[in-house]
């Protein structure tokens, strides 16, 4: 008698750990080693945990902040800040962190759109506060950072709450912890959802593929907004009790890193190309010791090849590349420190890397159907990293997955070998004489000539042609370069169906709060000077 086909067993029960326990246990392990940086404050984990405790216990009592409640945060990096993230999360609450650079009405547009409760928010942002206070009917309190007129102070509640603790919330793998809010370069943000299951793999993910061998006697130096992947970033720092440094000031300060990196023996660094390359060619990275560092992250956009000749030059086989989005949390492909070559001769150039634990990738047509290998197609992603939706959004979700898999926007192809090379974003491509032209290849290209600092390439509408390419370049001070002459050097380099139409030189390309080259605003200010 043949045996019965294995049934389906129903969960018994879906509970995680409550990310906030991570603070818990490094404040047990080593309460008075070194956890928080910024100035002249130092805190050890038993410290940082008792101030989250505090204020955990004060939005609940004093608040009234219950499980599921949103509570937005207008604040630049902090120990506030920092505290307010574990806060929320230990009493099951969902952390709502703002870019602070924007603006008061984009700030107040995201209030709606969580329908936060509250809202912590630094002194600096009164204008901000008042904006969310007229435009948001759902928040309810206030809580100022740094002696703001508009709330209670965050270390005054502290002060009164010290001592006391809220009950941890039991939470499920699917109780959102996290919203994270997209740049919104193509209309207005959306709130990514991630929560406690999804966000417990990503930080288990990030230690084995980005910072493997991480412990307490490590250190990590902020140098980009927590709000988003430094925020990720330190989670899995506090997840192994290792120290979180900030700099001192709200300006990238490169001065002040070194010194910084130098004095607390940093370990690891998470940035941006666009940071990391004024780390190395500022003309400190020959003045401070750097030999603790093994890691520097970088993610967020691609980084030329001439960028990452120089910094491996300068810094030795650091180097670490991911490729994510914040719907997935960074987690798609890494690029760990052995695959970053100073020679050319096997080097795989221009690749992100290759798949991240226990994630897949797919190279997808249009219609869905995915392509072979060394053909172009929108990058598509499976697996535990992959947020549950957007929040409130069901259109952004439908068109943001197709047949499971969430569909990045992305454009780019896979080798034989699994390695993945990113062309653009699919906003990016333009059609010229019916020719799919993706900028980055001709970006990458442009950079390799001694007198480019940065590039940008972006599609205009053209009569003739359909459209047609806009270079946008800025120069080295000490190198002057004409159009015409980068023409003819980019002539000798590319087909010429590719070559860009006008050649631009600016002091310097618009960039995001994260340090990415913003091409929606560069094709505004070409279609303001009539370029476009």
């Amino acid at each position: 008698m043949s045996a019965s086909p294995a049934t389906a067993v129903a969960p018994i029960s879906t509970r995680v750990m409550n990310l906030a326990h991570f603070v818990t246990q490094s404040a047990r392990r080593h309460p008075e080693r070194v956890a928080f940086v910024h100035g002249s404050l130092v805190l050890n984990w038993r410290q940082l945990d008792q101030r989250i405790d505090a204020m955990a216990a004060a939005l609940v009592e004093r608040f009234g902040v219950h499980k599921g409640d949103r509570v937005l945060v207008q604040s630049q990096n902090c120990n506030q800040m920092f505290e307010s993230m574990f806060a929320c999360f230990r009493i099951g609450a969902v952390w709502v962190p703002t870019n602070f650079r924007q603006t008061p009405d984009e700030v107040a547009y995201q209030a709606r759109t969580s329908g936060a409760v509250g809202m912590i928010c630094g002194s600096a942002f009164a204008g901000h506060q008042a904006a969310c206070a007229a435009g948001a009917e759902t928040l309810r309190f206030f809580i100022g950072i740094g002696g703001a007129a508009f709330g209670p102070d965050f270390d005054a509640i502290v002060a009164e709450h010290l001592g006391r603790k809220a009950e941890p919330a039991a939470v499920d793998r699917d109780d959102p912890c996290w919203f994270l809010f997209t740049s919104g370069t193509t209309g207005h943000p959306k709130a990514a959802v991630l929560t406690h299951g999804q966000m417990a793999f990503v930080i288990t993910n990030h230690l084995c593929d980005l910072m493997p061998g991480t412990t307490e006697n490590d250190a990590a130096l902020v140098v980009a907004p927590l709000s988003h992947g430094a925020g990720v970033h330190q989670l899995t720092q506090v997840a192994r009790g290792a120290a979180t440094i900030l700099l001192p000031t709200e300006r990238f300060d490169v001065e002040a890193a070194r010194s910084l990196a130098e004095r607390w023996r940093v370990t690891n660094i998470f940035t941006v190309p666009t940071i990391l390359k004024l780390l190395v060619e500022h003309p400190s990275v020959d003045r401070y010791d750097h030999s603790s560092l093994r890691h520097i992250v970088y993610a967020g956009a691609p980084m030329y090849r001439s960028d990452q000749k120089f910094a491996l030059g300068k810094l030795g086989p650091v180097l670490v590349q991911y490729f994510g989005l914040g719907e997935v949390t960074g987690n798609i492909t890494v690029l760990p420190p052995n695959y970053h070559r100073i020679e050319d001769e096997g080097a795989r150039v221009g690749t992100c890397g290759f798949e991240r634990t226990a994630m897949q990738v797919s190279i997808r047509s249009p219609d869905g159907a995915e392509v072979a290998a060394g053909e172009t197609g929108e990058i598509c992603v499976i697996g535990p990293a992959v947020f549950p939706g957007y929040y409130n959004n069901p259109d952004a979700n439908r068109k943001a997955f197709r047949d499971g898999w969430f569909r990045t926007g992305d454009l780019g192809h896979l080798d034989d070998e699994g390695f993945l090379y990113i062309t653009g974003r699919a906003s990016d491509m333009y059609i010229s004489g019916g020719s799919n032209i993706y900028p980055r290849e001709i970006e990458e290209k442009i950079l390799a000539h001694p007198g480019i600092h940065e590039a940008a390439v972006v599609g205009v509408p053209d009569p003739v042609w359909g459209e047609v390419g806009v270079a946008v370049c800025v120069a080295k001070a000490d190198f002057p370069v004409t159009a015409a002459e980068l023409e003819d050097w980019l002539k000798e380099r590319i087909a010429r169906y590719k070559l860009p139409k006008r050649f631009l030189f600016w002091s310097e390309l618009p960039k995001s709060g994260y340090g990415k080259i913003t091409k929606k605003d560069i094709r505004e200010r070409l279609a303001a000077a009539g370029e476009a």
